[in-house]
């Protein structure tokens, strides 16, 4: 009788130490206890981990510049109007300048430049169809024309430079006949100085030059422009 008592002890105790091994059933699946409180305990840390890292992405990511330039008569990504066309070199366009308007400058800025170049020019360096400079800082416009040599409608103290045409004035386009749609760039300059103090004779490489040394903001669109072959 003892040792059947015996026996039927031990039996209980050998079957307690092995459902304490044993895997415990959640429906259908069968989870370790050690396995199951551990996931319990990571999902919460996952889940904060992958918030966190969402809003350092989200404070990672770049603003857009409020700082844009556009052009009622040129459309950006937009083929320009023969009208802007140069008058010369076998080109027989009006060689005006389009209207130009900016926005969203840095508080900072001491005056603009505004210049026009031709990306595809078959020059090596492209061409410069328009430089202007000391533009003042509480100007956001050029009128469409303003471009013509001489002239009296610049902006107060604003300057023109001399372009690849060799003319102190707008340049209009001019692509060799039959090539691919040239990109003409239009860009405003920010500037941290009032006025460019150049001489008269500078090159136009040196007035981009300090223009690009004074520049603390740009904007730019783009636009094409090509002749038919003859």
């Amino acid at each position: 009788m003892y040792r059947t008592l015996l026996v039927i002890a031990l039996s209980g105790v050998f079957t307690l130490s092995h459902a304490a091994d044993d895997p415990t059933i959640e429906g259908d699946i069968m989870v370790p206890p050690t396995t199951h409180k551990a996931a319990k305990k990571a999902k919460p840390a996952k889940a904060a981990k992958a918030s966190k890292n969402n809003k350092n992405k989200a404070a990672a990511a770049p603003k857009p510049s409020a700082f844009r330039i556009s052009s009622p008569d040129i459309q950006s990504s937009s083929d320009i109007d023969q009208r802007f066309e140069y008058d010369g070199f076998g080109c027989a366009g009006e060689n005006t300048s389009p209207e130009l308007k900016w926005s969203g400058a840095p508080a900072d800025t001491q005056s603009f430049a505004v210049t026009v170049y031709d990306a595809d020019a078959p020059t090596g360096s492209g061409w410069w169809h328009w430089i202007v400079y000391n533009i003042p800082a509480d100007v956001t416009n050029l009128d469409a024309g303003v471009g013509m040599l001489h002239s009296a409608d610049l902006p107060d103290n604003a300057i023109q430079a001399i372009n690849d045409y060799g003319a102190e004035a707008w340049g209009g386009m001019c692509p060799p006949p039959g090539d691919t749609p040239h990109r003409y760039i239009f860009t405003v300059h920010a500037l941290n100085v009032e006025q460019l103090d150049l001489p008269e004779d500078s090159t136009p490489a040196m007035i981009r030059y300090v223009i690009n040394a004074s520049t603390i903001a740009k904007a730019s669109f783009t636009a094409q422009y090509s002749r038919p072959k003859e």
